[in-house]
């Protein structure tokens, strides 16, 4: 891959390239990478590597940072709706938007993208409708299923399951012998989940046509790298597996593209699998149920506030001249003003019929489900339910 490895002569050090990408607890003694290569393009003061950098046109460029935005954006809404107790448990996305978004940008129509629940800026990327995705949180069942148009799973809640089903729809396409691919990411704590394994084995043996990319944000909800896994370089879980491997910063859009198109180009041409650690970190909670506070020191948080991946972005489009201060104003004021449209249109969604539980269980209805039909309709009736 084009990207700086350990012995690069580029490189001066192990830790040259380490320390600006990873999460604190690498902060200690370096570690030998071997031959996991590490890539990163523009980095955190928006300063590019000119010999890597990719040749993207400006409205591209521009698309892909609305799109970021666009995530921040929802997410600030989402957690505000949430707050105001309209809205279910959600899982924001806070300095991860690089990592997400970059994932999907070498996806045609007809690859798939299996995504885990902290998805929703390359879902929204995709053609999922914000108010859409606005439906799934709030715990409609109607929110789940991907648009007729989309080729995604929908996002999943079980932790790692989703990794299985992604490789099956690769050896689909490959079994039909369609020159497509499938994106499938998880976080690092889903990688000590055994279906993950079970997915990369059979992925590498079969060489199906996928992407695994391994966000690591640093904390599988409490739980710090340095507990989830004896070996902190996750990319080591590919390479023990035979796929190509390669860690990323995952705060740096033009690294995430690059890789995940050199992986998705390799798996529609027949090369297999490839491994992605996205180097990433978790600025918010968890989920709106959780208090990171307890078991994280926010000095740690402020230490991955200048590497934010907007701003960095930002800062490589001002000094490329395709991006200026008052566009940035009015990109910005698009994207609340799309969010907003999108809240609006899923307020005025009907609420769900709470009578129609029992419809879709049996094709003959057995007599002790009548008999609890018909004490729960006496209680909802009780409550105001359904009149």
């Amino acid at each position: 891959m084009a990207a700086h490895n350990q012995n690069d002569k580029k490189t001066t050090s192990s830790e040259e390239v380490i320390s600006p990408i990873t999460p604190s607890s690498m902060d200690t003694a370096p570690i030998d990478l071997g031959h996991i290569e590490v890539l990163q393009i523009l980095n955190e003061h928006g300063e590019v590597d000119a010999g890597l950098e990719p040749e993207i046109g400006h409205d591209r460029l521009l698309e892909v940072y609305r799109a970021m935005v666009l995530a921040r954006v929802f997410d600030k809404r989402m957690m505000t709706m949430q707050r105001q107790g309209r809205m279910g448990t959600f899982a924001p996305n806070l300095g991860q938007e690089a990592c997400i978004i970059g994932q999907v940008t070498s996806l045609t129509e007809k690859d798939w993208f299996a995504p885990s629940y902290r998805s929703f800026g390359a879902q929204i990327m995709r053609g999922w409708p914000m108010e859409h995705l606005m439906r799934l949180w709030a715990g409609f069942h109607d929110g789940f299923p991907p648009p007729s148009n989309v080729n995604d799973l929908p996002f999943s809640i079980v932790i790692g399951s989703h990794a299985l089903p992604a490789v099956g729809i690769g050896m689909g396409m490959k079994y039909k012998k369609k020159n497509d691919c499938v994106v499938v990411n998880y976080g690092d704590g889903a990688s000590s989940q055994g279906a993950v394994s079970e997915a990369l084995n059979f992925a590498a043996v079969y060489k199906a046509p996928i992407v695994f990319i391994c966000e690591n944000n640093g904390w599988a909800i409490s739980t710090p790298t340095s507990k989830q896994s004896a070996n902190e370089i996750l990319a080591a879980h590919g390479t023990a597996h035979g796929i190509p491997s390669i860690r990323v910063d995952g705060n740096d859009i033009l690294a995430m593209m690059c890789a995940t198109k050199e992986a998705t180009d390799r798996a529609r041409n027949g090369g297999g699998p490839t491994f992605i650690e996205a180097i990433t970190f978790r600025m918010s909670l968890h989920t709106t149920a959780d208090d990171p506070t307890v078991y994280r020191d926010e000095s740690e948080v402020e230490k991955w506030e200048s590497r934010c991946p907007i701003v960095r972005f930002e800062t490589y489009l001002k000094n490329k001249g395709v991006l200026e201060t008052d566009s940035i104003e009015r990109i910005l004021a698009s994207c609340e003003e799309e969010v907003l449209r999108a809240r609006d249109t899923f307020y005025k969604m009907p609420d769900a019929d709470a009578t129609e539980i029992f419809d879709h269980l049996y094709e003959t209805f057995p007599k002790e489900l009548h008999e609890q039909r018909a004490e729960y309709m006496q209680r909802l009736k009780q409550k105001g339910v359904g009149e």
